[in-house]
């Protein structure tokens, strides 16, 4: 009997959008994932196609990013932002001329930077287009998530928010992908009982929560992680496999960490001359990331060795080795007391594999190719143990499930919503429920609106959306942009508090209605009776 496994990689960030800046510091936050993870990942499913690879993987496409990677003027600031990446690459390659240890890597970058700005312009811009035609192909499986992100447990309160987060994502997959999703990723991976039954309504067959949602759950599953449970609602929910996590989570026991992969933090943005790198940085007038960096991890806060490709590359291919062989260890004690074969669900932020571990699409590369029985060292009797599968692909072979309650969880600190709601980021919840309690009064309100009076009221869900998104209390208690997440947390709210008591007591501005439509131009066709 093989076992399966599911690798699931979740792409998300944050709706970040400013039209009247020609810079701005957190819109790279968009460009450096769409360089160093979406474009590789990209390349490697093509070139897994094209070599015959057979590499079931599933990905989230959260709507907030689907919204940018769709919307014109990103692509073209991406494409200019390769533009000037290029342009640095080459820069580094006359300036490093001299020096044996950092001219192969400027070389690297430059042969590296030139080939994704290639692929980037025959996708013209347009990677939700590029992943839509490798899903219809059959080569991956596209999942949706909540519409902007947000933590659904704490909208236990207000379950026409929990649905309106659901609902509006469905509609939107519908609109990117021309199909139905079959599965969601819930936000941090968070779940907390009722949940399901939105799930259900969207149409949706499966889900994802950590570890302990599914250990936790009443009656205790037979099968333990290695199966999916089924929900009252009939939705099926996947626990995280553990010690998969923690092996290529943990920078400190994990992967990661080796010090023949490439160093984060050292930039240079932050080592040369502030003059020459100051036209390739973030904000013209900060010091930040390049993505150009020399030096692997070695030596902690002190002297670093330079980076050398072939050192990383074979580090990945053990690596993958080391997993895959683990992997099929834990199925090989499973198997002899199941009934079914087991399955191992791996779910990631995709984000980890090229942006924050810079050497982990290689890893994945490795990992597939040898799972499939392409790669090196995949003779050594792993690769026959386990099987590539996508959770939607286990459903369709084992469709009956023992029927369970998923315990209340997340994948965040402590298990559930601790890192979300704290000392830090809890002003913000009083005001969402305000605001969540107003947004279906105003759906009960005009349950037929045409007009600018439809308009406004899609512009107040939008607003409401936005400033229920994780990733601003997130930031808020990790301390990375604070600033930035305060100041569009209170800008969302105010502005759904403008919309709501023009469309009560006064009269719809309707040039400062275009405005916001302009700037926050996400989800052209919302339904704002979702509310109701």
């Amino acid at each position: 009997m093989q076992g399966y496994l599911a690798l699931v990689l979740h792409a998300h960030l944050p709706f970040v959008r400013h039209p009247e800046h020609e810079r701005f510091l957190e819109e790279s936050w968009f460009y450096e994932a769409v360089i160093e993870c979406y474009l590789p990942l990209l390349e490697k499913l093509r070139e897994w196609e094209r070599d015959g690879v057979a590499a079931a993987l599933t990905l989230t496409l959260s709507p907030t990013l689907c919204a940018m990677l769709r919307d014109p003027l990103l692509q073209g600031r991406c494409a200019r932002r390769l533009d000037g990446l290029v342009e640095l690459a080459e820069k580094e390659v006359h300036r490093t001329h001299w020096d044996r240890a950092l001219q192969p890597v400027a070389v690297f970058y430059q042969q590296r930077l030139t080939g994704l700005r290639a692929l980037f312009a025959a996708c013209r811009g347009d990677l939700v287009a590029a992943f839509r035609e490798l899903q219809e192909a059959g080569r991956i499986e596209i999942i949706t998530c909540a519409a902007t992100h947000g933590l659904l447990p704490l909208m236990v309160q207000h379950p026409t928010s929990i649905r309106a987060q659901v609902l509006v994502a469905r509609d939107d997959y519908r609109r990117c992908f021309g199909r139905d999703p079959r599965g969601i990723w819930l936000p941090e991976c968070a779940y907390v009982e009722g949940l399901d039954s939105f799930l259900h309504e969207a149409g949706l067959r499966w889900f994802v929560v950590d570890t302990h949602g599914v250990l936790n759950a009443r009656p205790r599953p037979i099968h333990g992680v290695f199966a999916p449970i089924m929900t009252a609602a009939g939705v099926a929910a996947f626990g995280r496999e553990g010690e998969s996590a923690r092996q290529v989570w943990s920078r400190d026991g994990g992967y990661p960490g080796d010090p023949r992969y490439r160093d984060f933090y050292r930039d240079i943005g932050f080592d040369l001359e502030f003059e020459y790198v100051r036209p390739y940085l973030p904000s013209p007038d900060l010091r930040g990331f390049t993505g150009m960096k020399y030096h692997r991890i070695t030596g902690g806060g002190g002297i670093k060795a330079p980076y050398q490709r072939e050192l990383a590359l074979a580090a990945a291919g053990e690596h993958a080795r080391h997993f895959l062989a683990e992997r099929a260890r834990q199925v090989a004690t499973l198997v002899a007391a199941f009934d079914r074969p087991p399955v191992l669900v791996c779910p990631y932020d995709a984000e980890l594999f090229g942006h924050w571990w810079f050497e982990g699409t290689e890893f994945l590369d490795a990992l597939v190719r040898q799972v499939a029985g392409t790669g090196a060292g995949s003779g050594e009797g792993s690769a026959g143990l386990m099987r590539l599968v996508t959770p939607e692909e286990y459903l369709a072979e084992n469709p009956t499930q023992q029927v369970a309650a998923p315990g209340g969880s997340s994948w965040g600190e402590e298990g559930y919503w601790k890192l979300w709601l704290n000392g830090k980021n809890a002003w913000i919840f009083p005001h969402l429920d305000f605001a969540q309690e107003r947004m279906t009064a105003l759906a009960r309100r005009f349950p037929v609106a045409v007009g600018t009076e439809r308009r406004a009221l899609q512009q107040a869900g939008r607003e409401l959306l936005l400033a229920q998104a994780s990733d601003w209390p997130f930031i808020l208690r990790t301390g990375t942009s604070p600033e930035y997440a305060r100041r569009r947390v209170k800008e969302h709210l105010l502005n759904f508090l403008a919309l709501h008591e023009q469309l009560t007591t006064t009269r719809i501005d309707e040039d400062r209605l275009a405005e916001l439509e302009a700037r926050d131009n996400l989800f052209p066709e919302l339904e704002y009776r979702y509310w109701a």
